[in-house]
């Protein structure tokens, strides 16, 4: 059996706050070997519990703004006082060592990387009513209503962008939602581009005059 290594692809996956995308996206890297979540950079304090270089890349503001100003980011944002960013040089280093790599990012970097990288898959996760939404938010019960009210309009908005995509998925039953994700890398793995180099020599035998 061909063991070749083929170049990866990269995911966009995006969602509102409260959709289960976090979740979803653990579960897909746990069930699907060779998929890998990059890992931001960011310039947020390290909050307990969190690894450094698994949860984020922290580093220093001085640090993040030499490496925007050699444009090193496939996308990046600023919210409140930190800045948050992906580095397009680990990114294509895993692509090319033949991983699948996912971006959990917003609406707004999505458009920042298909610029950059058109090539790439984009998934927008969606709740099955706002209604759900809104209870999948209250159920945390870390914040007030008004905090939630903010939530509700932000994720509103965000969803407005889901066209922008090339898959969408509810997340109304999780077990249902998670296949269909799986079904969207396999999909991708079994394109005529990827396969054929993948089994070359296969390709190479069956193909071959007797």
């Amino acid at each position: 059996m061909d063991k070749g290594k083929t170049k990866g692809s990269l995911f966009i996956v995006s969602a509102p706050s409260g959709a289960g995308k976090t979740s979803l996206v653990k579960r897909l890297q746990q069930e699907v070997d060779g998929l890998v979540v990059s890992v931001s950079h960011t310039t947020r304090d390290q909050r307990p519990g969190e690894v450094d270089g698994i949860d984020y890349c922290f580093v220093e503001h001085a640090k993040f703004e030499a490496m925007l100003e050699k444009g090193a980011f496939l996308e990046q944002a600023q919210v409140f006082d930190n800045f948050y960013g992906t580095a397009q040089e680990s990114v294509e280093k895993l692509i090319a060592d033949g991983l699948d790599v996912i971006l959990e990012i917003d609406w707004q970097g999505a458009e920042q990387v298909r610029n950059k990288l058109p090539e790439a898959l984009s998934l927008f996760v969606l709740p099955p009513s706002r209604k759900a939404l809104e209870e999948r938010l209250k159920g945390r019960g870390q914040d007030s209503d008004e905090i939630i009210s903010r939530r509700m309009r932000d994720a509103i908005a965000e969803m407005t962008h889901y066209a922008e995509y090339d898959y969408l998925i509810v997340n109304d039953d999780f077990e249902l939602a998670l296949k269909e994700m799986k079904a969207i890398v396999i999909a991708q793995r079994l394109q005529i581009s990827r396969q054929s180099a993948a089994i070359s020599h296969t390709l190479a035998q069956l193909l071959a005059e007797e």
